[in-house]
């Protein structure tokens, strides 16, 4: 009797007349989905367009980032003081993190929208034979290498350009010398 009740409780589900097929609205499935497969084919989409800001792939020589230094149309931008000197760094809160960023650049394009004073300019190239860009990070008073609390650069970018001083000075490039400071003792003699 048992077998014949399941056979007529199948036999109705079959026969049901309320059975309905689910549709997903069209309006729901975004484009970028339906031409993907996976997430990893949407992360390494290279046909979406980089804006000509944001792109950091093309390789700038560095003789062209020495003549850019002594442009007019550096002079504009930055004037007479160093690259760093009105940047403003964006933080959460009103307390600066410890460190800055790690990167600025992700795979040849602009990741941030404040990158460093190094990152956002295409043309200034850190490199052991661009002596004018590395003086503007050492110390005036003391002839230290300017901490990047100070000058605000990401990390990578500080790391290049502690890189790029000892290679200027392994070179004879770059001095080591402390500037000296003349005192004049006439102001405290009695």
């Amino acid at each position: 009797m048992l077998l014949i009740l399941n056979k007529l409780q199948l036999a109705a589900s079959l026969f049901k007349t309320n059975l309905t097929i689910k549709v997903i609205s069209v309006k729901f499935i975004h484009s970028t989905f339906a031409k993907y497969d996976k997430v990893e084919d949407i992360e390494n989409d290279t046909d979406l367009p980089v804006p000509p800001s944001k792109d950091r792939s093309k390789i700038i020589p560095v003789d062209i980032s020495i003549k850019y230094l002594k442009s007019s149309a550096y002079k504009q931008s930055y004037g007479d003081e160093p690259i760093w000197k009105y940047y403003k760094r964006n933080f959460k809160g009103h307390i600066p993190p410890k460190k800055t960023r790690k990167t600025c650049i992700r795979s040849g394009i602009l990741a941030t929208g404040n990158p460093c004073p190094i990152c956002r300019d295409e043309y200034l190239v850190l490199d052991y034979r661009n002596i004018d860009l590395l003086k503007q990070f050492i110390s005036k008073e003391s002839g230290e290498i300017l901490n990047y609390h100070y000058t605000c650069l990401c990390q990578k970018a500080y790391k290049d350009l502690l890189v790029a001083i000892m290679k200027s000075r392994e070179y004879g490039l770059f001095p080591y010398n402390v500037p000296f400071r003349y005192y004049n003792y006439l102001e405290w003699k009695n």
